[in-house]
This record gives structure tokens, sequence and C-alpha cells, in this order.
């Protein structure tokens, strides 16, 4: 992956979302990165944060119990090794998951 497609594609990572396959292949993430993340995932209905939502057909969205697809986050961190983004220290200080995509993108500038 070029340098310039891998900076557009973690600028579409937010952190909190599961991309599934399909997704995953129009966005032009190489197959063999999604064959090394895509995971089996649970919803954990103990908080909204944890629960998974799929679209219901229509304009909204239902909670599902599992999910199959690629975590945006674990994206992001192999983006960010890909260009050179020692993630590990960009992020080790943040708690939650945007922010530290958000510090992924943000040291974009540094690169």
């Amino acid at each position: 992956m070029n340098p310039v497609n891998a900076q557009l594609l973690l600028l579409k990572c937010n952190g909190d979302e599961i991309w599934p396959e399909h997704v995953c292949v129009a966005a032009g993430v190489p197959q063999a990165w999604i064959e090394e993340l895509i995971d089996q995932y649970e919803s954990g209905f103990d908080t909204d944060r944890n629960t998974i939502y799929v679209a219901d057909g229509g304009a909204g969205q239902k909670m599902t119990n599992q999910f199959r697809g690629v975590s945006d986050l674990l994206l992001a961190y192999k983006i960010a090794e890909q260009l050179g983004i020692d993630w590990r220290r960009e992020t080790a200080h943040l708690m939650d998951r945007t922010s530290k995509v958000n510090a992924l993108k943000e040291a974009l500038d540094e690169i």
C-alpha cells in the first residue's frame, strides 16, 4: 500500500467501528491485512459503548450479538506501522479508542 493511500485510509478510521470484509475490500485494505485482522466480535451489553449495532435495512440500527469484521482501531495500528508511526508510543497515555485513532491521525503531520 502506498503512503498516500495509507494516510487516506487512516483518515477513514474512528476507533469505534468494526468494518465488514466487503467494506475493507472497497476501501482498499490489502487482503493480507484483512486476513490478519478479521475476527468475530461479541457485543458486551453492559454499556452502550460495548454493544455492536448493524443497519436494520431501513434508516436505523439494531443490536446484534456477534459480528465478523475488522476493528478499525486495529486497522489504524496496522496503517501506522506501515507509515512508520510508533503507535504504541503515540497511544500509550490514552484510554479510549477514538482518542487513540485521533492521536495517530495527528501523528501524520510529523511524518
